[in-house]
């Protein structure tokens, strides 16, 4: 079998409710990751694509939180009704949804405009 072209990690943390942070599953049923893996399915890309369940990906102010690898594009905010868009422009036509993706100056960095500000 071929490795894999490319692999999807969707955050699947959970955090206590009413958490500064917020958190990308709060109600723990992991739809996301579900929804990505019958669009991969139905596209026709299981077999190249893998949509894994991540751990905390460290980015709860951008939740649900998404990143493709091996471009590293991070998508924020991520809902439901985005899969199709992601599956169909950026895993199958390599065009990142640019309306997702976060700036690179919010990934991994101490502060960003969707982060609270500690007092």
């Amino acid at each position: 079998m071929a490795s894999f072209e490319r692999h999807l990690f969707i955050c699947t943390n959970q955090r206590e409710p009413g958490s500064a942070r917020g958190c990308c599953s709060p109600d723990g049923k992991d739809e996301l990751q579900k929804l990505f893996k019958d669009a991969i399915g139905a596209a026709g890309l299981k077999a190249t694509v893998r949509a894994n369940k991540s751990g905390c990906l460290d980015q709860c102010e951008h939740g649900p939180t998404v990143v493709v690898y091996p471009e590293g594009v991070w998508y924020g905010f991520v809902q439901p009704e985005d899969v199709a868009e992601i599956v169909g422009e950026h895993i199958t036509h390599g065009r990142p949804v640019e309306r997702l993706r976060l700036s690179e100056s919010c990934v991994n960095t101490a502060s960003c405009l969707h982060k609270p500000r500690l007092q």
